[in-house]
């Protein structure tokens, strides 16, 4: 600080531009995954924007098995007018408020996200330029990516670390038995069929509801999935085509 009490740094915009965007199965918020990784089996592509469609922008990322995803919750932009210091975490409940820093909510001041996902392999050659194909991300489909960066497992790992509230709900949460239909397999295929049960484990409600009469519907790989769910059991109404 000043003498004077003024702060030395100034308040300055930034302009970020979205580098790529990602294609995943996932068509609404509603019943992603709330961390990336936790659905292995959820693939997704990554298409640049024309500037940055280089491959040798690429050189040297192929020999890393993870890379970082920084991109923006570009479905709250139109819906937060302004940021709060607490938010209401889905894994207390909705009814515990903690410090907006200390959770990764997409109601922050900067709507910027953070996700690890696995590197598949990289197409450098194709009618849309260089593509990613990434396994385990959390992201809507659409969503505008700001930068990648590569994983690091001898810094970017600490298998000692504390995980803070997270911790204890981790432990207390056990998967839902999910009952698909007779048909399933003929609807969806094995791979992705094997991704929507993981994802339906999980239970994608949020925590505060318990309504065992309630239907609920996610939008995944072109299909609307309704379900239901009574104590540790999630029943799947039905699977069907959207439009």
């Amino acid at each position: 600080m000043l003498g004077n009490g003024f702060s030395c740094f100034q308040t300055m915009t930034y302009e970020i531009t979205p580098i790529a965007h990602i294609r995943t199965d996932f068509q609404s918020k509603f019943g992603i995954p709330r961390q990336s990784g936790l659905v292995n089996e959820t693939e997704g592509r990554i298409i640049f924007e024309p500037p940055y469609r280089v491959p040798e922008a690429l050189r040297g990322l192929e020999e890393f098995s993870h890379i970082w995803l920084l991109w923006d919750f570009s479905e709250v932009r139109d819906v937060q007018k302004s940021w709060s210091p607490t938010v209401r975490p889905p894994r207390l409940g909705g009814n515990t408020r903690m410090g907006v820093f200390a959770t990764r909510s997409p109601f922050r001041p900067n709507n910027i996200g953070l996700s690890s996902v696995q590197l598949l392999r990289i197409a450098l050659h194709t009618p849309e330029g260089p593509i990613l194909y990434v396994r385990g991300a959390d992201l809507l489909d659409g969503t505008p990516i700001f930068d990648i960066k590569p994983y690091l497992p001898f810094t970017d790992a600490h298998p000692d670390a504390s995980g803070g509230f997270t911790d204890v709900t981790h432990v207390a949460m056990k998967p839902l038995e999910v009952i698909f239909p007779a048909d399933v397999e003929s609807i969806l295929d094995a791979e992705r069929l094997v991704a929507l049960r993981k994802i339906l484990e999980m239970d994608p409600r949020p925590h505060y509801q318990h309504d065992a009469e309630r239907i609920y519907g996610i939008a995944f790989a072109g299909k609307n999935v309704r379900f239901k769910v009574s104590a540790n059991t999630l029943f799947v109404l039905d699977i069907e085509t959207v439009g």
